[in-house]
């Protein structure tokens, strides 16, 4: 004998949507996964460029800076 689930409806009142509107909100919630998949992948990408690219910008902008150092210069602490 098999135990039987029942889905008890929560407290306040019941709103009945439309087709239209539940095809609506499907679009919207479609449209909203694919821009959060998309911002995702986005700011990943941008995330592994900016972790290797920064010090190739910052040589390159110090090679092209007024008292033009040699890349030596550049990268030693002193």
């Amino acid at each position: 004998m098999a135990s039987r689930v029942s889905l008890k409806a929560g407290k306040g009142k019941v709103v009945r949507k439309s087709a239209a509107a539940d095809e609506e909100e499907g679009s919207v919630a479609a449209a909203g996964k694919f821009v959060k998949e998309w911002s995702t992948w986005a700011m990943k990408k941008a995330k592994v460029v900016t972790h290797y690219g920064f010090i190739p910008l910052v040589i390159i902008i110090g090679m092209n800076s007024d008292p033009k150092p040699s890349l030596s210069q550049l990268l030693s602490p002193v």
